[in-house]
């Protein structure tokens, strides 16, 4: 560890009280994406406390500020989540939700690194600037409620930082790192360990979200049921359709389609004339989502139409294929190294997730960097999912983070000039990448019938 990473480390343990107080106080009010006004208002406390300005969003939770150094060189942006989970069975389910992605953790290490920014020599010897942004929804869950956000106007995209990005929020970023929690077992070193406190992958699927509603008719289910049309019915023989499908999907595409049925909204003796449907379909790359998402469209119509039924498809931009840039994962990588040894870091260079994050929609069009954390243990997104440990999901993510950044904007930030300089951007600029997911968009009354029962079938852009 070099004089000035001992300084950074010196300089977060200085605000190490203040992280574990917000990582335990977020954990304690978990609300989901676009709802989280609570952590929202505790956090921008305590960054006006240590004597920030913010810009807020506004209408959505989420602010951020920047630091400058003085000296013009680029800007860095590094995240923190505010959303949990709608998952009511955890242990410590607040109203239904809990922080069981570890995205508390994360919005506590970046209070961290704000606090230890303001710490005496944290700024020598660096130029440009450091945008903290604290963002809501992550998650694309509740995909009902966004579209109904949508509608009224107050947001445009189901991500938290797509939706930044609209709004210009991330305008004048040249690059962007961010920390996630993990699991005890989420990886391996060569040792057999599976306790590591640092691991990275080259990157993960993107996605489409999906609103399907099957539409039948209603009628009495023992006394008539042959008046009705079961929209249930056609619901389950679509996605048996969709099941069917599975075998076509290229192992190279890395496709996956996770469908939950919303639930019939009738008595048990009403033959259901509604089914809500959400999904998505993740694959590797845009292309390969595009193909199979209008296979699985395709499915879902045909199963309308064999049942008499109609199907509304509603698809929305989900998520871009994050792809982290291999010379930023190795300043990464030699920074966890330092902090925490070489066999606690774990970094795969070829390694995909086949999860999905808004930070892929971040690196369309910047280079960026996602490393996990670990300090918990359980499973991500279950019921079993504690923080265990924050003094590792929290404090030394934080310490990373600042390692890396010292490393990026020191030395006249030739290291930072160099990555932006020879990263290859999927598209030229944030408007670019909005205007190409915006042709993902689909809204379509997938099958109309004639008076004579004849169908129009209509499932693709």
């Amino acid at each position: 560890m070099t004089d000035r990473q001992q300084l950074i480390v010196n300089n977060v343990d200085t605000v190490k009280q203040l992280i574990l107080d917000a990582e335990r106080w977020i954990w304690a009010h978990p609300q989901t994406g676009y709802t989280e006004w609570q952590a929202h208002d505790y956090l921008a406390e305590k960054y006006e406390a240590l004597g920030y300005t913010l810009v807020k969003a506004g209408n959505i939770p989420g602010f951020y500020t920047d630091v400058e150094t003085g000296k013009p060189g680029p800007k860095v942006a590094i995240f923190g989540e505010l959303d949990a989970l709608d998952i009511a069975n955890h242990p410590e389910s607040v109203n239904g939700m809990t922080h069981c992605c570890g995205h508390n953790a994360q919005s506590a290490a970046l209070l961290g690194i704000a606090a230890a920014l303001k710490q005496p020599h944290a700024l020598d010897g660096l130029c440009g600037s450091i945008r903290l942004v604290v963002v809501p929804a992550e998650e694309m869950i509740q995909l009902a409620f966004r579209e109904e956000l949508r509608q009224k106007g107050i947001i445009k995209y189901n991500g938290g930082k797509t939706e930044f990005m609209y709004r210009g929020l991330l305008d004048g970023v040249d690059m962007a790192m961010m920390v996630h929690g993990m699991t005890k077992g989420s990886s391996v070193n060569e040792d057999g360990d599976t306790d590591l406190d640092f691991q990275a992958l080259l990157g993960m699927n993107g996605c489409i979200a999906k609103n399907i509603r099957y539409k039948g008719k209603s009628a009495h289910a023992g006394g008539a049921p042959h008046m009705g049309v079961n929209a249930e019915y056609a619901a389950m023989l679509g996605l048996q359709a969709c099941n069917d499908l599975r075998e076509t999907f290229q192992e190279k595409d890395t496709i996956r389609f996770h469908p939950i049925l919303m639930g019939a909204n009738c008595a048990v003796n009403i033959i259901p004339d509604e089914m809500k449907i959400e999904s998505y379909v993740r694959g590797k790359s845009l292309e390969a989502i595009k193909r199979e998402n209008i296979k699985v469209n395709r499915a879902l119509t045909g199963a309308a139409l064999s049942m008499g039924a109609g199907v509304e498809l509603s698809d929305r931009p989900g998520y871009a294929p994050e792809y982290h840039d291999p010379t930023f994962m190795k300043l990464a990588e030699d920074c966890c190294v330092a902090l925490c040894g070489r066999k606690k870091v774990v970094f795969d260079y070829n390694g995909w997730s086949t999860g999905s994050s808004d930070f892929g929609d971040v690196t369309c069009v910047m280079p960026g960097v996602q490393i996990n954390a670990g300090g918990a243990v359980g499973t991500l997104h279950g019921i079993d999912f504690q923080i265990t440990d924050p003094n590792r999901m929290c404090v030394n993510a934080a310490k990373v983070q600042l390692f890396l950044v010292d490393a990026l904007l020191s030395n006249n930030a030739v290291t930072a000039k160099e990555i932006i300089a020879n990263y290859k951007p999927q598209y030229p600029s944030i408007k670019a990448y909005l205007d190409a997911i915006d042709a993902l968009t689909l809204d379509k009354d997938a099958v109309r019938y004639d008076e004579k029962g004849n169908a129009i079938v209509d499932f693709q852009n």
